[in-house]
């Protein structure tokens, strides 16, 4: 240990003790795609004892530009990502324990996981996925760091239960835009800036600095030359309904969760979310990719071999497939 850590060990801040909190901490990364391989990767470098990792998607040609453990050779054998992650990880460092797990994020599949979590990565590509962890690490009470990055922008944020605001506490004060990497693109070194914030925050916490710990919202612009911190800590609201007095967790409840299910005889697949959409946002966001049509009711888009209708009150046809998955995946790519 002391020769492949050495440089790390000789980082005052860490140091030998530092170092042996490391290998004995266990840490949970949602998502193996820029964030979360890149997350993943300064992990499994620096000796973290065991990594979960979960994601529900395979490696597609367009991830090479920007998530680092990918290859050619994944992308033709359609490996699930999380499988590919652990392989290439294992290569790199074969003393860390790492438990690839290929399934959808949601309360039910991730809550057998959680036992013996010490900690937990956002890298996740939607704020359906984000809100519902934000529930689940407030009801559990492990730390975990929220990453978003699109275009050459990027933010991050630790949340500590019970002490910080929680992620729907800084949103109600800071909107965020919907746009994803399908819909606007992004660039590799946006992904590397909020990867850098992430494991260096990870790395804090898994040595039990809590002194040195970011308490501020940080985001950037790296194209436009802008970086920024916010102190967020009056976003904190007591009748939050996650953090607050009386949490009540409600992206937790089946009735907050996406609405899914197959539209028997058509090859479509209905979505609804619970709440309205802003088609006109959505439209400004998306004409750029592909011809749209739309009224005063409903906006429709041509995208690869399907085709996808949004109306106002929160529903989406994804019409050319009968698979949920895959209907959702196309779904988050341009609604987010």
């Amino acid at each position: 240990m002391s020769e492949r850590y050495s440089r790390q060990v000789l980082f005052q801040p860490i140091g030998t003790n530092g170092q042996q909190r490391i290998c004995n901490k266990h840490v949970l990364i949602v998502g193996c795609g820029a964030l979360g391989s890149s997350n993943a990767e300064n992990l499994v470098r620096a000796g973290v004892g065991k990594l979960t990792l979960v994601d529900r998607d395979y490696v597609e040609l367009s991830n090479l530009q920007r998530q680092q453990l990918y290859t050619e050779k994944d992308v033709c054998d359609q490996v699930p990502k999380a499988n590919a992650a652990k392989k290439r990880l294992q290569e790199i460092n074969s003393e860390v324990e790492i438990m690839p797990h290929v399934l959808d994020a949601t309360p039910i599949s991730l809550k057998p996981l959680l036992a013996d979590i010490d900690l937990v990565i956002d890298a996740t590509d939607n704020f359906e996925t984000r809100f519902m962890l934000n529930d689940l690490m407030q009801k559990h009470r492990i730390p975990w760091i929220f990453g978003s990055c699109v275009g050459s922008t990027g933010m991050s944020y630790t949340v500590l239960p019970n002490e910080t605001p929680c992620l729907q506490c800084l949103l109600d004060t800071i909107p965020v835009s919907g746009a994803t990497c399908d819909s606007v693109g992004i660039i590799s070194p946006a992904v590397q800036m909020v990867v850098a914030h992430q494991t260096t925050e990870a790395l804090k916490l898994l040595i039990d600095d809590m002194e040195a710990l970011r308490t501020k919202l940080v985001t950037f612009d790296l194209w436009h030359n802008h970086y920024h911190t916010m102190n967020v800590n009056r976003a904190k609201k007591t009748d939050c309904p996650t953090c607050g007095n009386n949490p009540t967790y409600p992206n937790l409840n089946e009735e907050a969760s996406s609405k899914t299910e197959v539209l028997c005889g058509r090859n479509t697949v209905q979505i609804r979310i619970p709440q309205k959409m802003n088609l006109e946002e959505l439209a400004s966001r998306l004409q750029n990719i592909a011809p749209i049509k739309h009224n005063d009711f409903l906006l429709s888009i041509e995208y690869k071999s399907y085709r996808l209708v949004f109306f106002y009150d929160g529903r989406t046809l994804i019409h050319g497939t009968n698979s949920i998955e895959k209907a959702k995946s196309i779904y988050n790519q341009l609604a987010g």
